[in-house]
């Protein structure tokens, strides 16, 4: 009896589907999980490296990075290894307020950068209540590789900003956003804060070289057009961008000239998707769609 081809090809490719969900399940529990919350109009990332440290890296605008956590997290994990302020502004910091008030905080890296806000000041007065230990981010530091065996040989590293700010005053701290880089086996990750063209500028062309060539660009600002320049996306060379914004934003984020310099990368969009999980091999990387 002669098989219908066109039966043959849907058999086949059946087939690479399930091998390929089962690589992608195979990998859970095992990989490198980044997560990219939709929190709306802010920033908010999940990392869960294969020995289940826990890093998140600013909370969104809301309590709404709770619900999300609850559904990474085990119910009775009250424990958070490490959370990371990018930079004091509502949409990056507010998540993180509601965070320390839920979970046990090892681990604290921020810039120290000074604003007069009401959310800046309970931060401030939740920090020192948490008995955390806490780091002020300067260039050349390290986060993983030196405190968990699974990511040996991997790392995330800051590369921005260049010195202590801390105690330091800024009318508007987005250039003072941590940036860093996370290397896993072969795949990496560049997370940017809200850090605009100015500072992509410095990295490629300033005195000291630094490595900005990753697989996963988390674009800045959520796609507004003071970040994200053309120069800047060459040098980075990404094959996924993630931009994290609100859906209908009043900002128009993210903006058609950041849509068009990231023309041919393969774009990824919470407003668009919800949240965005990439786990990682070392070797491989799978988008898990939400």
């Amino acid at each position: 009896m002669k098989r219908n081809p066109v039966f043959v090809i849907l058999g086949t490719l059946v087939g690479l589907n399930i091998l390929a969900w089962t690589a992608v399940w195979e990998l859970r529990g095992s990989g490198l999980e980044v997560t990219f919350f939709d929190v709306g109009q802010g920033d908010s990332i999940f990392i869960e490296t294969p020995s289940r440290q826990q890093i998140l890296i600013d909370g969104g605008p809301s309590s709404a990075i709770l619900e999300k956590l609850g559904k990474e997290m085990p119910f009775w994990d009250r424990t958070i290894d490490w959370i990371i302020l990018t930079h004091p502004e509502k949409d990056h910091l507010a998540g993180l307020l509601e965070v320390l008030k839920s979970y046990k905080v090892k681990n604290i890296l921020w810039t120290g950068v000074v604003r007069d806000t009401a959310e800046y000041k309970e931060w401030q007065k939740l920090i020192k209540e948490e008995n955390a230990n806490i780091f002020i981010a300067e260039a050349g530091m390290r986060i993983l590789g030196g405190h968990d065996p699974a990511m040996a040989g991997s790392d995330l590293n800051v590369i921005y900003p260049l010195e202590s700010l801390e105690g330091k005053e800024s009318k508007d701290s987005n250039d003072t956003s941590i940036i860093a880089r996370l290397v896993f086996g072969k795949t990496s990750f560049l997370f940017t804060g809200d850090a605009t063209q100015s500072i992509e500028k410095w990295l490629v062309r300033g005195p000291t070289p630094h490595n900005i060539d990753v697989e996963v660009l988390k674009v800045g600002h959520h796609g507004s057009k003071t970040s994200t320049s053309g120069e800047f996306v060459e040098a980075v060379s990404p094959e996924i961008a993630v931009i994290s914004a609100g859906k209908n934003n009043s900002y128009g984020h993210p903006h058609q000239e950041v849509l068009d310099n990231l023309a041919g990368i393969n774009i990824l969009r919470t407003d668009l998707s919800g949240d965005i999980k990439i786990i990682s091999d070392g070797e491989i990387m799978f988008n898990v769609k939400r």
